[in-house]
């Protein structure tokens, strides 16, 4: 997956995968999380959103199954 890196204060970067429709997020704190069974608008949603954050917690979240992705580095 190709890493986009946003300005966003808790997020640093997005990937998205079209073919299997696997959102990854990387926060500032080097966690990185994958979303499965997102729809491309809504990855398209999220990177149009002036707060990537809100849109997130308000749209992603508890909306779609979710893991720690592997290699996670903290910081």
């Amino acid at each position: 997956m190709k890493r986009i890196f946003v300005e966003s204060s808790s997020i640093a970067s997005v990937s998205y995968e079209r073919d299997g429709s696997t959102l990854e997020v990387e926060f500032r704190s080097g966690r990185r999380y994958q979303y499965f069974a997102v729809p491309e608008r809504v990855f398209e949603a999220l990177m149009a959103a002036t707060s990537k954050g809100a849109y997130l917690n308000g749209h992603i979240k508890n909306r779609f199954p979710f893991t720690l992705a592997r290699g996670n580095s903290t910081q």
